[in-house]
């Protein structure tokens, strides 16, 4: 829960929010002694800077922020870090609600702070505090500020703590709090139920983390439905094709769409939208031992579509097929993915742009709309289907690597069409889940990307 937004209190010190265009003018009609403060500041009124104002009995009077020029959120979240952590603030500028809403995330995101591993814990700290804006609509602020912080803390989390079992576990919690029903399919009964991709790449690490199938199911029977798909290698050493130490460092993140298929399941079940929800999560470790798959291997698959392994580090797509073949059957009105699937998609829209594969126009506008809406942007790429044939396998149907340093991330999304069932509106979101630098309100690690957009396309076609 965000603790540092609270009710009113007496003694709040009142905040003007401001944009550098309006500096100018707003002061010209404030007291002489605050135009001199101002003046004897240097203060620029630049984005994201924040001026604490002095009392007469040398107490904090009041404060101003320069509201930054990021869309969303990001346009709030340097406010924070300015602030002395004793105090609390209130806005007495005016807000709207969709400036309220931002203005209450950004607050929250920007007092975030992994440190369960810390002798000394960050959130021991106290304060400062904001209280809730007039217009915010709280649930909507605790939902998104639950859902983010679930992605950061599971996608932040070593490997070592957090194998399949461990997500697992994470995610029956998540199922129990909400009432959903909860089963999971493990080890070598992934075989005996019909799941021989999940079981291939997971199998080298059996002895010790076994995989497993996750799947829970919220909601009326009579719903629309919709089902979460997301990928969750909770470790990807590369396989026999082993990564370089340099491309394994990170590779706990690995496990990134599973930490947002929960974190966006989390916000539906909160907020009780009309939807027959399922989420499905394969969860394996991409291990090395004699029990790996091997290069030009081949395994089956739940579809009865066979694949040729090219390259054992592309896991991800190999695990999605089994899963989104078992959504497939039940004919939901949706399909969503998420994966941390290929590096080519990073290379092509960078660390903060997810990539969006759609198989249905109208969805991916309503997706896009979304996006615009929250500030939690994705950028289309297409499903260019004259490099299907390029997903082809020698000696079996499909193969998870083409064999060229191109279009990967295009070829990835379409080897998973291959495994949804046509006339079933599916998207697959391609995201990275980390920062790799850290900022205001987005410290470097796990992230939740494209959740708020997805949330909201979600509402506007299943909000009561």
């Amino acid at each position: 829960m965000p603790t540092s937004l609270i009710d009113p209190v007496d003694g709040a010190v009142p905040v003007y929010a401001l944009k550098s265009g309006h500096f100018s003018k707003w002061l010209g009609a404030q007291s002489a002694r605050l135009q001199a403060w101002v003046k004897s500041s240097d203060f620029a009124a630049k984005a994201n800077q924040t001026l604490l104002l002095p009392g007469a009995d040398g107490g904090l009077d009041a404060a101003i922020y320069i509201r930054g020029e990021e869309a969303g959120p990001w346009g709030w979240t340097s406010f924070f870090g300015a602030l002395p952590k004793s105090s609390t603030f209130h806005f007495v500028t005016e807000l709207d609600k969709a400036d309220a809403n931002d203005a209450a995330l950004a607050f929250v995101l920007a007092s975030y702070s992994f440190d369960r591993y810390r002798t000394t814990k960050t959130s021991d700290v106290s304060g400062p505090f904001l209280v809730w804006p007039e217009k915010a609509d709280q649930a909507a602020v605790r939902r998104a500020h639950g859902a983010t912080t679930m992605i950061r803390d599971l996608v932040n989390t070593p490997a070592s703590d957090l194998g399949p079992a461990q997500l697992a576990k994470a995610a029956k919690e998540l199922a129990e709090a909400s009432h959903a029903t909860y089963s999971e399919v493990v080890g070598v009964d992934l075989i005996r139920e019909g799941y021989p991709a999940i079981y291939a790449v997971g199998r080298g690490a059996e002895d010790s983390r076994a995989p497993r199938l996750i799947d829970f199911t919220w909601g009326k029977k009579t719903s629309p439905k919709v089902t979460l798909v997301g990928k969750g290698v909770c470790f990807d050493t590369g396989g026999l094709d082993i990564k370089s130490a340099a491309g394994m460092k990170i590779m706990k993140k690995d496990m990134g769409g599973a930490a947002h298929v929960l974190g966006l399941a989390s916000m539906i079940m909160a907020a009780h939208l009309d939807v027959r929800l399922r989420v499905l999560t394969p969860a394996v470790e991409n291990s090395v031992s004699d029990a790996a798959t091997r290069p030009l291997d081949v395994v089956a698959s739940r579809k009865g579509l066979t694949i040729e392994i090219g390259h054992t580090d592309a896991e991800g797509r190999v695990v999605l097929a089994d899963a989104l073949a078992l959504a497939s059957e039940e004919n939901p009105e949706m399909i969503l993915d998420f994966a941390t699937l290929t590096g080519a998609a990073r290379v092509a829209l960078g660390t903060d742009l997810p990539a969006l594969f759609c198989n249905d126009d109208d969805l991916a506008q309503d997706i896009l709309a979304a996006a615009e809406q929250t500030a939690d942007p994705l950028w289309r790429m297409p499903l260019y289907q004259p490099y299907k044939q390029k997903t082809h396998g020698k000696i079996a149907d499909l193969s998870n690597d083409t064999d060229g340093p191109y279009g990967g991330a295009i070829m990835a999304g379409l080897f998973l069409e291959a495994f949804v069932k046509e006339g079933i509106s599916w998207a697959h979101i391609d995201l990275m889940a980390w920062n790799l630098r850290s900022r205001p309100g987005r410290p470097e690690g796990g992230e939740a990307l494209t959740v708020r957009a997805m949330y909201s396309m979600l509402e506007n076609r299943f909000g009561y």
